[in-house]
This record gives structure tokens, sequence and C-alpha cells, in this order.
């Protein structure tokens, strides 16, 4: 009862305040503030409250105007890396790789409902009954995954995976045990030197945080052309920058714009690099095709358990998109990308490189991997896995640094 005569009370205070906003052309963070204390002051209710009380109402209304309600505090905790609600009354979220669940609570599924309303509507997105099902992302760049009813039985249900304010460099990388130093030189001059790398692994292996990392070693003078469904790489060292990201169709006459689409449209835009976020389907056919066509130095990532798994699935993706002879699949591959670095996220939440292999052709119908680094797992020590990277093999393919004038 208690619960239902405080969202009353909210969401009449919250219908005021969007009176006066409608009637506004602009209002900061400051004036909306003063706006919604001074609302409160004005309601007969409010005043009825506890300073505290109606100090809390203040706060979470303007987190319901301007940020994420009460998923605010955990938004703006730098340790948790990922909040996951199912429902308005079960919260969870990830902090140094262990879930814990939230004590706050959305006091009523609508309230869940408008906050997820104002995420995609700010990403210029829709999600309803009829288009249950949205990939978004937040202004600051954190991936948001809404999935509604019908398809949700339990409830609304948001997904958000947040990245750091700042991008973690190669360094950091190394510092923090996920790859070797001779690894991240290796991969350095890799990058320098134009070679085409797929970052493969799963859900939650790092898989975006290593693209960042990898491009801050794009030479200033290229053109780099960005391609995800939402926009969430952030190469803030890449100076001649452009960044695609999809939309969805809708029934007010926006037509569907995909990564196919993306992809095929970037070719005109004159890249020396060409960034395609994930390929999950149809659309790595694309991607290979525009590798194949002397943009040297492009990358994407995909969802895969092993390197030779992640082979599987991009023949099985290319045949998603045009039915093609097995061999012709694996000549594009085997002729487009150069590297496979694969990473995983451990029993102890550590995320590492585990295996990257070069590709060297074809033979006998097959795709001839080298394998040049292993992660070798030595001891397990107060639940922190410990190993080292063993160098299995030398690069092969020695053109592209020879062109360059590089040495390894």
């Amino acid at each position: 009862m208690r619960e239902t005569v405080a969202e009353e009370k909210y969401g009449k205070l919250r219908e005021q305040i969007l009176t006066y906003l409608d009637d506004a052309y602009e209002v900061s963070d400051e004036e909306l503030l003063e706006m919604i204390r001074r609302t409160a002051m004005q309601d007969a209710d409010s005043r009825m409250c506890s300073i505290s009380e109606r100090e809390q109402m203040e706060l979470e209304l303007f987190h319901s105007f301007r940020g994420l309600d009460i998923l605010q505090d955990l938004l703006d905790d730098p340790e948790v890396t990922e909040i996951l609600v199912n429902g308005p009354k079960h919260i969870f979220y990830e902090k140094h790789g262990s879930l814990y669940p939230w004590e706050k609570t959305f006091i009523s599924e609508e309230r869940l409902n408008t906050m997820i309303q104002n995420i995609v509507g700010r990403a210029n997105r829709s999600v309803n009954a009829s288009e249950p099902i949205v990939d978004t992302r937040l202004p600051d760049g954190s991936r948001v995954n809404v999935v509604l009813a019908p398809v949700a039985v339990t409830g609304p249900c948001l997904s958000i995976r947040k990245f750091p304010k700042q991008p973690l460099s190669m360094e950091n990388l190394v510092s923090m045990g996920a790859l070797s130093e001779e690894i991240a030189d290796f991969l350095k001059t890799m990058v320098k030197s134009g070679y085409n790398i797929f970052v493969s692994g799963g859900t939650g292996s790092g898989k975006t945080t290593f693209l960042n990392a990898l491009s801050r070693f794009i030479p200033q003078d290229q053109r780099v052309i960005t391609i995800e469904d939402s926009a969430e790489l952030q190469m803030r060292s890449v100076q001649n920058l452009v960044r695609l990201e999809t939309r969805q169709g809708n029934n007010n006459g926006a037509h569907e714009i995909s990564i196919r689409d993306l992809i095929r449209t970037s070719l005109r835009m004159r890249p020396d690099r060409i960034i395609v976020g994930e390929v999950r389907g149809a659309e790595a056919l694309d991607m290979l095709q525009a590798i194949n066509t002397g943009h040297n130095g492009s990358m994407s990532t995909g969802h895969a358990n092993s390197i030779p798994d992640m082979l599987s699935r991009l023949e099985t993706m290319v045949l998603m998109g045009m039915d093609l002879p097995l061999a012709a699949i694996r000549g594009q591959i085997a002729h487009g990308l150069d590297l496979f670095v694969h990473l995983g996220r451990l029993r102890d939440h550590s995320r590492k490189v585990l295996d990257i292999r070069e590709v060297c052709g074809l033979k006998e119908g097959g795709i001839v991997l080298n394998a040049l680094f292993t992660f070798h797992e030595t001891e397990e020590k107060d639940g922190i896995i410990k190993g080292t990277w063993e160098k299995t093999g030398t690069l092969q393919n020695t053109e592209k640094l020879k062109n360059q004038g590089l040495i390894l």
C-alpha cells in the first residue's frame, strides 16, 4: 500500500514537471533540478515527507529524466561492469567478475518501461510489443539490450554492458595480465603493417575492449570507417574516423539499414581500413569481400569457443548471405584474413589472450593455420589462475611487413 502511494506521488510530480519541460526550449541539468525542487515544495503531499525522503524523491525524478532512475548509482560506480534487470523486482550487477543482487527495485513495471523508452528514444530507436527486442547504447557508449513482452515472460528485461570512461590501452592490458609484452609488441607491428586481424571469443571475453586497444596502433594518416549494430568502439586515437551504425526499420517509413548496407556504402567513402564491430550472419560475406579489395589492416570480431570454431562459423555465416561452394568461401577467408586472435574468460573471471594463429592459405581444400602464441595455465593459487604464453611458431607471411619497412 505504501509503495502504491509513493508511486502515485512520484507519477503526479513527474507529470507536472513534464508539462513545464514541454513549454521549455532547452533546460540545463541545474535548471531541471531546481524545477524539480520547486515543484516538490509546492506539492502538499511532498511537504508532508521528511527532508531525506523528499531529497531522495527529487534525485530519483532527476535521474528519471537525465539518467537511469534507480539504476543510476550502479551506472556511476566505476567497478560495476554489467547491470541486469529481470523485471521490476529483480536487479543484479556484476562487480569484479561476480554477480550480486541489487537492493533497490522499481516500484512498478510502468516506471521500468518509462526508463527503457527514455534510453531507446535518446538513440533514435524504438521498442514495443510489436518489435520487442532492440540493441542500442547509452550516451557514454555502454551497450544496451532490451527485451519486452510478449517475448519476456517475467517483465521487461534490460542488460547494460558498461565500458570504462577511458578505453584500456595495450599497456593496461599487459599490466592486468591479459597478454605478454612480447605479444603486445607483435600485435603492434601487425596492425602498423596492415595485417587483417579477426578477434574471436565468447561473451564477455573483452573483444570490443581489445579492438579499441589495437586501434591505437593504426597510423595517423589513415582513414578508418567503423561499422556496428550499436556504436560502441571508442577509437579516440584515430583522427580521420567515420562511425557508422545500423538502423531499425519502423512503421513510419524508416527503412532498415543493415551492417551489409553499411559495408557496401563504406567502400565508396575512400577507407584505408574498415572495422566491423562484430559479424553475426550474412554480413560476413560483405566483410570478407571488403578486405579482399585492398583495405589492408581491417579488423572484425565474432563469437566462438576457439579459432577453428570461428573458421567454421565464418563459413556458415557466409552461406547465410550467398550459396557459394565451400572451396570459394575458404578461399575468401584464406586470402582476406591474416591473423586470428582468440580471447577467453577464465574461471577466475580474468580475461586473457589464449591463442594467436596465422592464416597460411589453403592446402588440400582446407585452411592452413600456423600457431604463433598459446597460453598455458601453470597453477591456481588463492583463486587466481597463473600461466605463461608460449611462442609456438614464427610468422610465415612477411610480405606486408616488408612493404612497410618493418621487422618483428
